[in-house]
Order: C-alpha cells, then structure tokens, then sequence
C-alpha cells in the first residue's frame, strides 16, 4: 500500500477539489508533508482525517466542530459525536418525509388538472378556507407572480408555487360589473396557518383550459348562471390556478378555476 498520495491522487480518490484541500490544510486539518519541488503529499494520517472530514461535512457539521472533534478524540467525545450524527439523520428524515409529501400532493394536484370538468357551471359546497392574503391591487401576471413570491415567506415550510392550486387572486364584482376583467384586489394561498377566512358556503365554479382572458367570456356568463338561479353574488370571485406558467410553456394547458360564493335570493 501507498505511503503519500499527490494532492490530485487524494481529489480524485475523494471527489474533493484541490482548493478544498488546501482549505482544510489551512485550518490545520490536514498536515502533507513537503516532497521534491515543494509537492503536497498526503499520508495515511491525513486520509482516516479526511474519512471523518468527509462524513461529518456530509451532516452538515461545522468546520470548527469538526477541527474540535478531530483534536480532542476519545471514546466519550465519540459517542457524543455520533448522537449528535444520530440526531441530525434523524432531521434529515423528517425534512425529507415533508418534501415527500409536498412532492406527492403536487402530483396529485397535477393529476387532478387534468381530471377538471372544464367549460362546466357547478354547484359546490366548501368549508370556511384560510388563507394568507397581501392585499395588493395588480394587472399582469408578472405583478403577480412577485406579490405570491412575497405571500411564499409566509410559511416556508408548506407553501410552494409549482403545481399548488390553493393559489389565487380576488377579483372584486364591482370591477367585473365595469367590464374590467384583470383589475385585481390581491392574491392569497389557501393555507391553515393563515389568518384570513374564505368563508364557507355555496360556490358556483367554473374551470376552462388556455388563456386567462377568457374570463371576460366566462365571469358574465357565471353571473348570469347565478341571476338566472335565484342566486345573489357574494364578492369578492375568486380566480383559483390548477396549471399556469410555472407548471407549462403551452398556454393550452392553462388551467383556471373561478369560484363564486352565492346567497339565495330569499
């Protein structure tokens, strides 16, 4: 076996950049001796180090804890050292067993995309629904899509943009009543750690495919739907996303869902 090992030997055999070494090297982790031409060579000492470099930096372990343990080695810090191994893999599950989660809820919203009754007024009935809101008026969807960056910091845990349909804008009556079908009042993620309330009740729904101008089509023929049923309009409706720009480049595939909270007339 090898005694010294070239600083290009030891970034191969460990996938660590020469840089990364000679970083370790300055924080007295590792100690190669001096060969011909002033060449870095590596040790057996300096592998069973960078083993342990290696394993800790892959945890997350700080530098300084890890120049801390590798200086003051017994069995006690050991075992104190792997607990704390035990604990971080043991986070490192749960964080993952929440992108799991979120992972496989947005499939199933895009699933469900693509299961949408389109072009179709129904009738639904829905829970009181919090929500985070930022009460922010805006025009385009590049307004838009900062202002729901904006409300993401709210929870940034749970909440997500690609293929989360619990994101949408208000848009208040009296706009539509004026012919104004992108005057928006604000954006909000429907999400139970909010502090505002969709209030439950009766919805009349509507979900069309392609561009989201269609609401000028859409909106007068859901309130005709709602006068022609004995319904009174609650505002503000609300414009739900199923698929848009972060999900498909082809506007085709755009999905949007209108949801309007009615009252009987009597």
């Amino acid at each position: 076996m090898k005694q010294f090992y070239k600083i290009n030997e030891i970034s191969k055999l460990y996938n660590i950049g020469p840089d990364s070494l000679r970083y370790y090297e300055k924080l007295g982790l590792l100690t190669p001796m001096r060969g011909q031409n002033n060449y870095r060579l590596y040790t057996l000492d300096d592998l069973w180090r960078l083993n342990i470099i290696r394993d800790l930096r892959r945890l997350g372990f700080p530098m300084g804890k890890i120049h801390e343990y590798i200086n003051n080695r017994n069995v006690e810090n050991t075992q104190k050292l792997l607990e704390e191994e035990l604990d971080a893999i043991h986070l490192q599950i749960q964080e993952l067993q929440k992108l799991q989660k979120s992972v496989e809820e947005r499939l199933q919203t895009l699933s469900g995309a693509k299961e949408q009754t389109l072009c179709k007024i129904r009738l639904q009935t829905f829970p009181d629904r919090y929500c985070h809101t930022l009460d922010t008026p805006y025009h385009t969807d590049e307004e838009m899509d900062f202002l729901v960056k904006q409300l993401l910091s709210q929870n940034t845990e749970n909440l997500y943009i690609i293929s989360n349909h619990n994101i949408g804008s208000f848009l208040p009556l009296e706009e539509t009543k004026k012919g104004c079908y992108e005057n928006y009042s604000g954006v909000f993620i429907i999400d139970s750690s909010g502090n505002y309330c969709l209030e439950g009740g009766t919805y009349l729904t509507f979900t069309y495919a392609g561009d989201y101008r269609q609401n000028a089509t859409y909106i007068p023929e859901l309130l005709n739907y709602a006068a022609d049923h004995g319904f009174i309009p609650d505002s503000p409706l609300l414009e739900l996303i199923w698929v848009d720009n972060h999900q498909s480049a082809d506007i085709s595939e755009h999905i949007t869902e209108l949801q309007l909270r009615v009252l009987p007339k009597n």
